[in-house]
């Protein structure tokens, strides 16, 4: 019998307010190690934390996105446990009644369906610091500016069977994450961090005993570190073993997770009620703001994108991944006005020079209002499609006139009717034989034939018309 993965990932997202969650210390990143730390982010005596209301807004705003129940009451815990860059020796957190509870977030599969992912619940909490080994020989350095920077840690449901259904549903959190605002999801500097749950069991069977994945910090490392433990876990009980139950890493350069503590479970921590911060209550009239206050979302501006712009289900999805990608393509398809050669270069030939160049949309080196200039003279019939990739290629090098590179080059396009047909006459002339292939019925020989005329012309001839004059003439 085969074995059946089942898989929830608890995900910490950074909110993206200025200051900590219960203190107004800056979160700016990247400032020198224990410089935004103060007494009230290390709970000294005689200080008392006061909620940051922007980061319950933010956690309100990330519930209502997911059509999740709003905890109109709300408690916060104190979680205690004792790690170096854990100050207070606790964290103030959330067990029975977190701010956002059950709703549900759908992710599309490689086989083109869907699937609803359950969302138990996400609850604000407040961010530990960061203990530094790379630059200490002997010891670990401890860095405290991180600490009390807002979390909110979203749990799924074990609804996950894959890696890649986990990945794919990691990805539409990142992407809801970045469409609302709340987080810039930089998995890179921690500001979205996922600790994935993992154990497997016969189809039908009882649930097996699971394992903890803990602080994966990238889409890459967590299917890898999924998939080993699969596999683990699998050569374990085929082997006649027991799973134990524990909290482990991921090695990313042996690709292997290793153990970490055994895992803790409820009790272990402690909880009790944070005797220094009030209940929180949340009223209709603050939901209702916060509503009124959604941008549009990822999955209906995918469905917009399609029937809007009549595109398939893949380019929108493709198109709508991220907010500003999607922000980028409308600017280029109303400065250009056809949606399908905006989708076509966007999601081709940007894409394509971003990855190799390892950049977002937001740091595009191609503007919007460049491309829509550049897709304007391949409809104008200015220059060709192919040509407009070489112009493409010294937009993306940093060139900003479009016709100035067109006009430098000489690029444009050759419409001139008697020019393109003198450059037919000569291919035919230079390729009799085969010319007379094609008059046999050898249909496929025309291409080759017109490849002969672009190639002639530098790419600068109108391939549709010669196209056109090649089979008018081979016909004749």
């Amino acid at each position: 019998m085969e074995w059946e993965a089942v898989i929830g990932l608890e995900v910490h997202v950074q909110l993206s307010t200025r200051s900590k969650l219960f203190s107004g210390t800056s979160t700016a990143f990247g400032a020198e190690p224990n410089t935004q730390a103060n007494i009230y982010d290390l709970a000294m005596p005689g200080t008392l934390p006061v909620l940051n209301g922007e980061a319950l807004r933010m956690a309100v705003r990330f519930g209502l996105a997911i059509d999740a129940e709003i905890g109109r009451h709300s408690i916060f815990d104190r979680k205690n446990y004792f790690y170096p860059d854990l100050p207070k020796g606790y964290q103030t957190s959330q067990l029975d009644y977190p701010i956002v509870g059950r709703g549900s977030i759908v992710i599309n599969l490689e086989d083109g369906t869907e699937k609803r992912i359950g969302v138990t619940r996400a609850h604000m909490e407040e961010d530990a610091g960061k203990s530094l080994h790379e630059e200490f020989a002997d010891a670990s350095g401890i860095d405290l500016n991180r600490a009390g920077t807002p979390l909110l840690e979203i749990v799924s449901d074990p609804d996950l069977r894959s890696a890649k259904e986990a990945v794919a549903y990691l990805k539409k959190l990142h992407s809801i994450v970045r469409y609302l605002d709340i987080s810039d999801g930089d998995m890179s500097q921690g500001s979205m961090r996922c600790d994935a749950n993992v154990s497997i069991r016969r189809p039908g069977k009882e649930l097996g005993t699971r394992t903890e994945i803990k602080n994966v910090n990238s889409f890459r490392f967590v299917e890898k570190a999924i998939n080993f433990e699969i596999r683990r876990q699998q050569d374990i009980l085929e082997d006649g073993g027991m799973i134990v139950q524990e909290t482990r890493l991921y090695d990313s350069v042996r690709d292997e997770t290793r153990p970490m503590r055994g895992k803790e479970v409820a009790n272990d921590y402690r909880y009790f009620p944070e005797p220094d911060l009030l209940p929180v209550e949340i009223g209709e009239d603050l939901i209702e703001r916060i509503r009124s206050e959604l941008p549009e979302l990822p999955d209906a501006r995918k469905r917009r994108f399609a029937d809007e712009y009549d595109l398939s289900a893949y380019d929108a999805g493709v198109l709508t991944a991220s907010r500003e990608m999607a922000d980028y393509f409308e600017q280029v398809t109303q400065g250009c006005g056809d949606a399908k050669l905006a989708a076509n270069w966007v999601s081709v030939e940007l894409q394509a020079l971003l990855n190799r160049e390892n950049r977002g949309i937001s740091d595009s080196p191609v503007s919007a209002g460049s491309l829509a200039e550049l897709i304007l003279r391949i409809r104008d019939k200015t220059i060709s499609g192919k040509i407009a990739k070489t112009v493409f290629e010294q937009l993306a090098a940093g060139s900003r006139d479009v016709d100035g590179i067109i006009e430098r080059q000489g690029l444009r396009q050759v419409t001139d009717e008697g020019e393109i047909e003198k450059l037919v006459d000569r291919v035919i002339a230079e390729n009799a034989a085969q010319a007379q292939q094609y008059r046999d019925g050898k249909q496929q020989v025309l291409g080759y034939l017109v490849g002969q005329a672009m190639k002639l012309s530098r790419g600068k001839a109108n391939p549709a018309r010669v196209n056109e004059l090649l089979r008018d003439k081979l016909r004749s």
